[in-house]
């Protein structure tokens, strides 16, 4: 990441969203046209949240994990190390393994 670090609170985690790719004849889309991936790895995770009973829960996610999520889910940002976005652990389809 950039001079700043982020971290994230409650069940929220940091992704860097995979870069776009080409399509199969080699024809890179313009940014605008082009839907962005929804697949990217983990950075942080926050320390979890109470649960309904009042019990603390950890979240699964760690760092470095390969996660697919949402296509409207999180907050974008973005630096010189690249777009990154904060979003819900409940917005995470699934792990990569």
């Amino acid at each position: 990441m950039s001079t700043k670090k982020i971290k994230p609170l409650g069940n929220r985690i940091v992704v860097r969203r995979k870069e776009a790719k080409t399509t199969k004849g080699g024809i890179l889309l313009p940014e605008a046209a082009q839907e962005k991936p929804r697949q990217g790895e983990v950075i942080a995770v926050g320390p979890g949240k109470m649960d309904e009973k009042g019990r603390f829960r950890a979240l699964e996610l760690k760092a470095g994990d390969e996660i697919f999520f949402s296509s409207y889910a999180g907050t974008e940002y973005k630096t010189d190390d690249g777009e990154f976005l904060i979003l819900s652990e409940d917005d995470v389809l699934a792990v990569v393994k």
